[in-house]
């Protein structure tokens, strides 16, 4: 898949709010249903709904539905391309230039 900007920040956005990267730290244990979740965060339903959208259209998280539950874990393709982003976006290389434009 090619890295667009577009794709890029909605990675980064999904890490950027606290209640967020909590989550993901709770799904490091393995899955969880989002009553789980909720309980954790002491929030409300849809307010974790809206997390877990953020997350899931990132990649980062999965989500499956079993009954009338949701249950969420890590997708490791989603972590992997995250780690790739961060990879390719801090990777330091020489202009074709040859450097600084003052010279």
């Amino acid at each position: 898949m090619e890295l667009t900007n577009k794709h890029i920040t909605v990675i980064f956005k999904a890490l950027c709010d606290e209640n967020r990267v909590q989550i993901v730290r709770l799904l490091q244990n393995g899955e969880k249903c989002a009553c789980k979740l909720l309980e954790a965060l002491q929030c409300t339903q849809p307010t974790l709904s809206h997390h877990m959208k953020i997350l899931c259209d990132s990649g980062l998280v999965v989500g499956r539905k079993e009954g009338k539950w949701m249950y969420y874990s890590i997708s490791a393709d989603g972590t992997e391309e995250a780690v790739n982003v961060l990879r390719e976006l801090t990777k330091v290389g020489i202009s074709e230039s040859g450097g600084c434009c003052c010279k």
